[in-house]
């Protein structure tokens, strides 16, 4: 597609976003009792964010001009982050990480696909040069530390050599001579064929046999070209065709990528910021020198003597020159002296309050919100970032003629808009310094009075050294001041702490879409979440916050996630795609992995300190701990004894207090018996849990199909996927993965071609596997239902039901007396 779509398509979203902006002051800000209303405004919301954020990371994508992407960016950041507090908001009001909006879907004529949440391809787009070169890094050091092999390449002798040469060559020649002998015996052949026609004339029998074998050598031709083709496939020295599709796009992502890189370098080429340092820096500190000196004047001539200067946390000569009068300045700087005298009054009275009310009465508990108030949506730190974005496009790039920008060059005079503020901000630190000085002086020779710091002296010093005197926690204090983050980061690597993730995305967790949430909710069956449910909650839990700074800082902070669920269901498949997507990190904190290394209480502080500092450094990164539940178990089982996997039970709450929110550092905890664990430290630990079931039919049907086509299988009339997905019901993705390996095999792929798959080979091959039993499911029900979450669901359903008996009462009650 052209840029002229995607000028489209960001034009379209901006327009959205605008409308949607506007719904939300008009509705949000009024309170709602109704909760049925207020979830479907804030479904209905989602999904028009959704839709936003998808054609917005589009067009950020494949736009050239860095300038608008720029633009884009920010929007997007503040599209992410809102789309994450109204998820929060739907959570507080279903009191379930999972909801089910297919009416909603289906009143807006939208299919599931549209509210897939996209990971952004910036996360890794952005930094891909020093992830390369920090892999290549971690593939030296594994090797180096014997960890990983490297494929060896046999060497080829001198002698091995001029033979493969010798061989290649008279080959070329036979080819060649082959092919002048053969031209030579056909040219004299068309000429005994001329003299013939010549001679007998011509034979419609003749004129068949020559439009047969033209048609027949056609279809042989193509029937050779598509066996060779298989040959060349199956040799692995050809693409199949789905892959040759994807090297397409992957060729115009490419293209794409170096146009950027293009635009990207002309403008680094152009210094505009120096450039306008170099001719009007000197202009605009003469100008503000002399503004802030005639305000000095005439305040002196007004009030009588010269206004204190603004400290820089009151804005500096800004609050000066603020377009106001100097005897409001005046009267402004009074007032700020006035009220910081009363709260420091204040201050003191409610110190001497607080002592004598200890031994008084507690103050009384307020409960819960009352219900008249209704439901009022939480401020939001994205909402002006989103109206900042949308008025940066309406100033500049609404109306602006997009036709004769072949090129998609930089604009330099937006350029100027934006560095001349920064050039202004940096003069106003020296000129504010040098008027200050100026000031101190003027007051001295005119009115002889001193500065207020130098009334302070050396009090303001005490005062700073006693607030610098801070309590730092145990995982805060910096261990290793000595040594760099490289050594750190090596040794780590060669303890098998940091370990290399595999290379997965999230799209390759698949799963379908439950349709029938919404119709179960509605007769008070509580549904199973769908594996594509389980998808978007990683990529908006996990992905979205680790990959943009600005999200992770101002959306609600997920410091630990929880995923919970049988064996076999891709719990780490899932930890590596997070990485995967965002480029993250893998610290491996395994029970088993830290097992015998840093031994010792101080041992153990050590390594977790080195883990949090290189993973703070190295943002983002994820941390993951494997069976977790050991750590929180009941009791240890003897077996287990000398790993003593509850080592990191005690420390592991102050390594998440150590997190704040500029730390894109995300703890994962994976487990298939949560049951084990003690259930109060084990939900104070992970803030949020998501379970995750064995996969439905849709799903199933969807797996077979997409694990037999990608291990090289071919789907006939004869293999019926339908009936597969009936009988696996109860089997997990993993179970199904090791039955198409076992049933595919490189003897059975060559005779695929005579023998085609059939559905009884599967079947054999499935039923040697023990299956995930309702037992098991229905206990990681029963555990989930004890949880925070788990339990103010029930509590609601029950106070829910309560309230419908009552109006069935009520309505009965009315019916008798007519």
């Amino acid at each position: 597609m052209s840029q002229a779509t995607y000028n489209k398509m960001w034009t379209d979203a901006q327009k959205d976003l605008d409308i949607q902006l506007r719904r939300e002051r008009e509705e949000f800000l009024q309170p709602e009792k109704d909760r049925v209303k207020v979830f479907k405004m804030l479904a209905a919301s989602y999904i028009k964010y959704m839709q936003i954020f998808r054609n917005l990371e589009t067009a950020h994508d494949q736009l050239v001009h860095w300038q608008k992407r720029t633009v884009i960016r920010q929007v997007l950041d503040g599209v992410i982050g809102r789309i994450l507090e109204i998820k929060k908001e739907m959570v507080e009001l279903e009191n379930s990480e999972f909801h089910y909006i297919d009416n909603i879907l289906e009143d807006l004529k939208l299919l599931p696909e549209d509210i897939e949440v996209p990971v952004p391809r910036y996360f890794i787009k952005e930094k891909l040069e020093v992830l390369q070169q920090r892999e290549k890094i971690l593939d030296q050091i594994l090797f180096n530390a014997g960890l990983q092999t490297q494929k060896c390449v046999k060497a080829m002798t001198f002698e091995e050599a001029i033979k493969m040469i010798q061989v290649a060559e008279r080959a070329r020649q036979g080819r060649h001579r082959a092919a002048f002998m053969k031209q030579i015996y056909l040219e004299e052949k068309r000429e005994r064929q001329t003299k013939l026609q010549v001679q007998m004339g011509p034979n419609p029998d003749d004129a068949a046999t020559c439009i047969q074998k033209v048609w027949r050598g056609y279809i042989q031709r193509k029937k050779t070209d598509k066996m060779r083709e298989e040959e060349m496939i199956f040799l692995g020295m050809s693409l199949p065709p789905h892959l040759k599709a994807m090297s397409i796009s992957q060729m115009h992502t490419g293209q794409m990528n170096a146009l950027q890189g293009e635009v990207q370098e002309r403008h680094k080429e152009v210094f505009i910021k120096d450039k306008l340092r170099e001719t009007e820096g000197l202009d605009i500190k003469e100008t503000l020198q002399d503004q802030i000196g005639q305000c000095f004047i005439e305040c002196r001539h007004i009030i009588g003597k010269f206004p204190d200067y603004p400290t820089e946390e009151a804005g500096g000569s800004m609050a000066i020159l603020s377009q106001k009068t100097p005897e409001q300045v005046a009267a402004e700087l009074a007032a700020k002296k006035e009220i910081s005298l009363q709260k420091k009054a204040q201050k003191k009275k409610k110190e001497k309050e607080g002592k004598e009310k200890i031994k008084g009465k507690k103050p009384q508990k307020t409960g819960k919100k009352e219900e008249e108030e209704g439901w009022k949506m939480a401020p939001s730190n994205f909402l002006s970032i989103m109206e900042e974005g949308n008025s940066q496009y309406k100033a500049a790039w609404q109306n602006r003629d997009k036709g004769c920008d072949f090129l998609q060059d930089h604009d330099p005079e937006l350029i100027k808009e934006e560095k001349r503020e920064e050039v202004e901000e940096e003069i106003r630190v020296q000129v504010d310094e040098l008027m200050q000085q100026k000031l101190e002086n003027l007051k001295l020779a005119v009115d002889g009075e001193k500065s207020d710091k130098q009334k302070k002296g050396r009090k303001s010093e005490k005062k700073k050294k006693t607030t610098m005197r801070k309590k730092i926690s145990e995982m805060e204090e910096d261990l290793t001041p000595d040594r760099t983050i490289d050594s750190l980061y090596r040794e780590l690597v060669e303890e098998g702490l940091l370990i290399k993730a595999k290379t997965v995305n999230l799209s390759d967790y698949v799963g379908e879409y439950s349709y029938l949430g919404t119709t179960l909710r509605q007769v008070d069956i509580e549904p199973m979440p769908c594996l594509a449910d389980v998808r978007q909650l990683i990529a908006l839990y996990g992905i979205l916050p680790l990959g943009s700074q600005t999200v992770h800082e101002k959306a609600p902070l997920v410091k630990a996630l929880l995923l919970a669920g049988p064996t076999g269901v891709g719990k780490k498949m899932l930890v590596h795609a997070i990485c995967t997507e965002t480029g993250a990190n893998l610290f491996n904190l395994s029970a088993s992995n830290i097992a015998g290394k840093y031994p010792g209480k101080n041992g153990l502080q050590m390594m977790l300190h080195m883990v949090l500092k290189v993973a703070k450094q190295l943002q983002p990164s994820v941390v993951w701990i494997g069976d977790t539940e050991k750590i929180f178990s009941k009791a240890v089982p003897k077996a287990e004894e000398e790993m003593n996997p509850k080592r990191l039970e005690k420390i592991l709450p102050k390594f998440l207090k150590a997190l704040k929110a500029q730390d894109r550092v995300l703890l994962v905890g994976t487990t298939n018996r949560p049951f084990d664990a003690n259930l109060k430290p084990f939900c104070k630990v992970y803030q949020k849990i998501i379970l995750i079931p064995r996969p439905d039919y849709a799903s199933r049907f969807v797996l077979w199909k997409h694990i037999i086509l990608q291990n090289g299988g071919a789907i006939t009339n004869l293999l019926n996927i339908s009936c597969l997905a009936k009988v696996s019901d109860g089997f997990t993705q993993g179970h199904i993965i090791q039955a198409v390996q076992a049933v595919l095999s490189e003897l059975r792929l060559l005779q695929m071609t005579r023998k085609p798959l059939r559905t009884a080979e599967f079947m054999t091959s499935l039923a040697r596997q023990d299956p995930v039993y309702r037992e098991e499911e229905e206990i990681l029900k029963a555990w989930y239902a004890k949880t925070q979450l788990g339990k103010v669901r029930i509590r609601a359903l029950a106070d829910s039901e309560k309230a419908g008996k009552g109006k069935t009462k009520e309505g009965n009650k009315g019916k008798k007396k007519n």
